[in-house]
């Protein structure tokens, strides 16, 4: 899983981010409760997490539309805390593409230039660009009625983008629309990304959205960042349980750690002995671990493997998804385990009550922390 090449430095207009011990508390509850964060130039970072989890309420802050308790917003070295909406410079995108129906898509997305008084030839260019840049100029004329869901989505990013803003914000903005047409957006904003150089904040609860677009993920759980970095970092070496449960699917082995010296490590699950890569995190002998691993680092075998870690089990279930099977595997050490496998390259005829071996390599799983 390849992270897009990153906007490092961005475009002409781009500007940083800094979030500073920023807190939001609605009677005793925290919202959000001393978050800190820094979005470099250029940088695509995206919020994620569930509901509830703070994310929104972040955004709403950056963008004014919420006065924090606590802490600070920077806009470069320029702090905003208290700078009204109207006054930062910042696109929005909503979930709701808030269009206005009784004008045309050229109207629409010439209405941030209108309130802020820019010359009506220079107003059309830059109309005309920003639809180009999301490939609705042939749609100027239209009305919001007359668009689909994703067209209408397009227009609202041209509108955001039309005023050249310091910084873009999006709330959700693909969850409304339906999986493929989500797929292809997702490949335009990255696109447009690239092509703005611009800064831009994400709010998501999709996963996988999260991971395809982003430079930075920064994942939030009841107010609080978990792990920020990567897409990569944090699906690899997910630093928690919740992270490596959130963010896609993993098995968990509860183990005891029987050897902690040396270029990996052993633990003991119910008696039977697995190897791991050793952890960032200092351990040692008898101290209890968890190890996150992902359903797709594990081989499925007909035979015994001729691997570090294996265990053989009998399959209690199975979808075929196209491109892979999806297998469940009750073992008598490590109980039910997930396993994810390429089609073509499955090394069984998967069938309810077959006998199958698990194997996977010290380097496939990650120790986290039981949080």
């Amino acid at each position: 899983m390849a992270d897009k090449t990153s906007n490092a430095g961005g475009g002409a207009g781009a500007h940083s981010v800094s979030i500073r011990d920023l807190s939001k508390y609605y009677g005793h509850h925290a919202a959000v409760d001393t978050v800190s964060l820094t979005v470099g130039q250029g940088e695509f970072l995206t919020l994620l997490g569930p509901s509830g989890s703070g994310k929104t309420t972040i955004l709403m802050s950056i963008a004014g539309f919420v006065q924090p308790s606590g802490g600070d917003i920077m806009i470069d070295d320029r702090v905003i805390t208290h700078l009204p909406p109207d006054k930062r410079n910042f696109g929005m995108v909503f979930q709701g593409y808030a269009l206005f129906p009784h004008l045309t898509v050229a109207d629409n997305v010439g209405f941030p230039l209108r309130v802020r008084d820019v010359a009506k030839d220079k107003a059309r260019e830059k109309v005309a660009r920003a639809l180009d840049l999301v490939q609705m100029g042939k749609f100027a004329d239209r009305m919001p009625s007359q668009l689909s869901g994703g067209q209408q989505q397009r227009v609202a990013l041209a509108r955001a983008i039309v005023f050249e803003p310091d910084l873009l914000l999006l709330d959700e903005p693909l969850s409304a629309l339906d999986k493929k047409l989500r797929a292809d957006l997702q490949w335009e904003l990255k696109s447009l990304h690239r092509s703005l150089g611009a800064t831009f904040i994400y709010v998501t609860h999709d996963q996988e959205e999260a991971l395809s677009m982003s430079d930075q993920v920064a994942i939030l759980r009841d107010g609080r960042i978990e792990q920020k970095g990567t897409p990569t970092e944090l699906y690899q070496k997910p630093a928690t349980r919740f992270v490596a449960d959130f963010l896609g699917k993993s098995n968990f082995l509860a183990g005891t750690v029987e050897r902690a010296a040396g270029d990996d490590m052993a633990y003991a699950v119910d008696g039977q002995r697995f190897v791991q890569s050793r952890p960032e995190r200092a351990l040692s002998e008898g101290d209890s671990i968890v190890v996150s691993l992902r359903p797709e680092k594990i081989e499925v075998r007909g035979d015994e493997p001729e691997m570090p870690n294996r265990v053989q089990g009998r399959i209690e279930a199975f979808n075929f998804n196209g491109s892979s099977f999806e297998l469940h595997v009750k073992t008598d050490a490590l109980g039910s385990l997930s396993v994810t496998t390429p089609t073509w390259r499955c090394a069984v005829t998967p069938e309810i009550g077959g006998t199958v071996w698990l194997g996977w390599d010290p380097d496939a799983s990650t120790v986290v922390e039981d949080r």
